[in-house]
């Protein structure tokens, strides 16, 4: 098996043009090389290869007819791969033996497959020098087909042939300075996959992370982090499209990954990751005012919609909320498509598989994942039962807190879960998970109740409308509304905050 290392880029089809006349990359690079590339995919009709996280192609070159079979990676730079030449454009599951498809190999595997899609391409290949390392520059200009169906496809992709990451990173760098890109998470089988099953644009959750429990913190933290960077970029066209959920879903990746950053924070120490802490928190700035309108908008203005009789100012507070949330999505799409969103993206991949703090010993670096999180359930649980102690009476500053010690907790087991799996702990952790969710979602109604109440008097005061008073007279009422919902919040966190302080431990 070899194992290709390679980032993938989207861009424009100008950029492509651009980069293949560029006269920095002819000063590293030898004479360019240009192919026509048919890629043909197979699978079985329910997708089975797809579903395994298994992809089968014939690719044609000229008279040539070569085979790879490739499993997914996800985010990062490198994943298996076995090529094998064929003598003409049928596969070869005689040559799939020892193969990620190995496992599906079958005679029922040999009648169904069938062609799904095509790629059809137009690459040119430019040679390149970076350090001591040799690293293949590939622009790609052509389409997805299936059937009627067709996608463009416009794409740069550096694959290190032989040498350092460092270095991968290096003439990727050296590319984003000369055009925009963007990192593409989809490989060109997923974009087929996806044309067929005629795939909106949609918002991404985030996938689950599978930890070994004997695994060392440094590739864990690399696990996790590929997983919610993948989480935030994934969501970028949602974002573009204003799509609520898209934000929301981003936002809560760019949240996990400074959780992730807090809870290895001893590990990840340079000046590198300072950086990357400021540039997360800037992003998470311009998703915040656009989340808070969302929620105010759909789960308390559109609550009162139907009541009747009907709330005077309420369409003209809607409005009012309206104009705002789209000034606020627009805000956060241009940061989506900045310069600096783009960089960092590039940066943090690069800080995750090559970073400065990778070079650097810190004492307990040897301990497994499950010893790391093992300890570290031990001292959040303790923070936040002893914060939970007497929920019900809190003001709203240490309620705050508390939400913050349960949201610390929720991230952590979000992360570690996989590595505790053990089946005689199974029902201690399902209910020491209800119980964090409900916490959670109780002290997060309470917390938007705080949230609501100012963003209510900031509409009242700062009304573009042609009636200022009505959208004034609204907002008072849906403040009011809200402030006796407050109690039954209450009254729920001392209930689960109570239960939590009972749970027994799944991580001993």
């Amino acid at each position: 098996m070899g194992v290709e290392r390679e980032l993938k880029f989207e861009v424009a089809p100008r950029s492509l043009r651009k980069l293949a006349a560029s006269r920095v990359l002819r000063r590293t690079a030898q004479l360019p090389r240009h192919k026509y590339l048919v890629s043909t995919y197979f699978d079985t009709p329910g997708l089975l290869l797809r579903k395994n996280g298994v992809s089968l192609r014939v690719r044609q070159t000229g008279k040539k007819h070569l085979q790879t079979i490739k499993t997914a990676n996800g985010i990062a730079p490198g994943r298996g791969e076995w090529e094998h030449e064929l003598r003409n454009s049928e596969p070869d599951l005689r040559a799939a033996r020892g193969t990620a498809l190995q496992p599906l190999l079958s005679r029922k595997l040999q009648r169904q497959l069938q062609p799904v899609f095509a790629t059809h391409v137009q690459r040119t290949v430019v040679p390149l020098r970076a350090g001591s390392s040799y690293i293949e520059l590939a622009l790609d200009e052509g389409h997805v087909r299936a059937g009627q169906k067709s996608c463009p496809l416009h794409e740069v992709e550096l694959e290190l042939k032989r040498g350092k990451a460092s270095d991968l990173f290096k003439a990727t760098r050296m590319v984003a300075d000369l055009v925009p890109v963007r990192l593409a998470l989809k490989s060109k089988s997923e974009q087929g996959y996806d044309l067929i099953a005629d795939r909106p644009v949609q918002a991404f959750p985030g996938s689950k992370i599978v930890l070994e429990p004997d695994a060392g913190l440094v590739e864990s933290f690399q696990a996790i982090g590929r997983s919610v960077l993948r989480h935030i970029a994934a969501n970028e066209p949602a974002v573009q499209a204003s799509d609520p959920e898209g934000v929301h879903q981003m936002r809560v990746g760019v949240r996990r990954l400074r959780a992730a950053i807090a809870v290895f924070s001893e590990l990840l120490e340079c000046k590198q990751t300072e950086q990357i802490k400021r540039d997360l928190k800037w992003l998470a700035g311009k998703l915040g005012p656009v989340r808070d309108l969302d929620v105010f908008l759909t789960g308390k203005i559109d609550r009162f919609a139907g009541a009747d009789p009907a709330m005077p100012g309420l369409s003209e507070l809607k409005s009012e909320a309206i104009y705002r949330r789209d000034i606020a999505a627009e805000s956060a799409k241009d940061a989506i498509e900045s310069t600096r969103y783009r960089l960092l993206v590039l940066a943090v991949l690069e800080w995750i598989e090559d970073g400065k703090w990778l070079k650097q010993s810190r004492p307990g670096d040897d301990r497994t994942v499950r010893e790391f999180a093992a300890r570290l359930f031990d001292r959040r649980t303790r923070k936040a039962r002893k914060k939970a102690r007497r929920a019900g009476e809190l003001d709203a500053r240490q309620r705050h807190k508390l939400r913050i010690a349960i949201k610390k907790l929720r991230y952590s087991l979000y992360f570690f879960e996989s590595v505790f799996g053990r089946r005689r702990r199974a029902k201690a952790l399902s209910r020491y998970k209800k119980y964090l969710k409900d916490l959670q979602d109780s002290l997060g109604a309470l917390n938007d109740i705080t949230v609501h109440q100012k963003l209510a008097a900031r509409l009242a005061a700062g009304s573009s409308g042609a009636r200022p008073e009505l959208v004034a007279f609204a907002a008072g009422l849906v403040a009011g509304c809200e402030r006796g919902e407050v109690q039954p919040h209450l009254a729920k966190v001392t209930k689960t905050a109570r239960k939590l302080r009972r749970a027994k431990k799944f991580w001993t």
